[in-house]
């Protein structure tokens, strides 16, 4: 499931991807998935790849928020919840400092990038 995600948002140019381990500090999910667009086009864009990547192999969207506007959209799979961001609005709301206990996790080793 991380891997099909990452790469997902990957395949899609977004950037400063990161991958937040959480499952220590709530019981809403276990991950976090964070990452960027540079347009409310391209945020839409990342979370459709993701959303129809997952659908492909089976994973549920349990919720779904923001695609309207495209710039914080929220895609929620249970056990990771993608949050990806026009890249002013990921600044302003800054979830990295908010879940700054969570342990970061090395996403190269889920992607190789070319």
């Amino acid at each position: 499931m991380i891997t099909t995600i990452l790469k997902a948002a990957d395949e899609k140019k977004a950037f400063d991807i990161k991958l937040l381990d959480i499952k220590k500090l709530t019981t809403i999910t276990d991950y976090f998935l964070i990452c960027s667009g540079n347009s409310e086009r391209q945020v839409k864009a990342i979370a459709k790849g993701i959303e129809e990547k997952m659908y492909k192999l089976g994973y549920i969207l349990k919720n779904k928020e923001g695609h309207n506007v495209g710039r914080w959209i929220l895609l929620d799979f249970g056990e990771i919840v993608a949050h990806i961001f026009y890249k002013e609005d990921r600044e302003f709301y800054n979830l990295e400092r908010l879940w700054v206990d969570a342990e970061d996790i090395d996403v190269d080793k889920f992607i190789t990038y070319n």
